[in-house]
């Protein structure tokens, strides 16, 4: 595991490497991620709700198929990013739990109710997360003042930060992640997310220089039920990786990079 901490210099990754961290809502997903190309996996419950803490046993099976990096969501609800005295000590939990399981990072986000970084809180995860990684995820497209926010980021001594650029489209967000990976200054990787597919990611790193990417590369399967109660009017799909999606992003990635 990476040893990242306050005194954490450069997370830039190296001129002509790049990573892909793949949101996984199940472990076929992780698994379909992982055979196309994915070097990160960021493991997530509920997609409905954005992504929140996966299950215990969740996390066991991912680590035990895995063998890229595995990031585990600390989020204990759907809904915004303020969170009460109660929900705080379940993160720290869950934060542990990680850890106990092997996970080679946790992805964390809490803001004061003016839309600053909670500091103080966020610090404390980082810490009990040691020696694992931390990634400050979207929670951050919500703050009040994104160049504060990512030196207040960078002082709590995460490795990265989830972005869109405080936009719902990584893409229209494109010129303020730029701006932020200026500011950074390789002390932390800023991550470009949300909307991102290999019809756009090349744009993406144009504009920003970016050299990490975020992306569910989602699609929707239907139920494989011979039985359905047709007076529920229920929709059974899931949410699974698209492998070829993957590929196709990383494919773009490497060329890009190896230009």
């Amino acid at each position: 595991m990476k040893q990242i901490h306050s005194e954490f210099k450069s997370a830039k990754a190296p001129s002509g490497v790049w990573g892909l961290e793949i949101i996984a809502f199940n472990t076929e997903s992780c698994q379909i991620a992982q055979a196309s190309g994915a070097t990160r996996i960021e493991l997530c419950d509920n997609p409905g709700d954005g992504g929140t803490t996966p299950s215990y046993g969740f996390v066991k099976a991912a680590r035990e198929k895995l063998q890229i990096e595995l990031y585990a969501m600390i989020r204990p609800r759907g809904g915004d990013f303020f969170y009460s005295d109660d929900e705080f000590e379940i993160m720290k939990t869950d934060v542990l739990m990680h850890k106990q399981l092997g996970c080679d990072g946790v992805v964390i986000g809490m803001l004061n109710k003016d839309g600053s970084v909670d500091t103080d809180r966020s610090k404390q995860l980082v810490q009990l997360a040691y020696p694992m990684g931390v990634t400050f995820q979207r929670a951050f497209d919500r703050v009040n003042d994104p160049f504060k926010a990512l030196e207040d980021i960078i002082a709590i001594g995460c490795e990265r930060i989830l972005t869109s650029g405080l936009v719902p489209n990584c893409l229209d967000g494109a010129p303020l992640i730029a701006q932020l990976i200026k500011q950074a200054d390789e002390r932390i990787i800023i991550m470009p997310g949300s909307g991102l597919r290999s019809t756009n990611v090349i744009e993406v790193a144009k504009i920003t220089g970016a050299t990490e990417f975020h992306t569910s590369a989602r699609i929707f399967v239907d139920t494989q039920m011979d039985f359905v109660v047709d007076a529920m009017e229920e929709n059974l799909q899931k949410v699974i990786v698209d492998g070829e999606e993957v590929k196709k992003i990383g494919e773009l990635l490497k060329n890009h990079h190896s230009e």
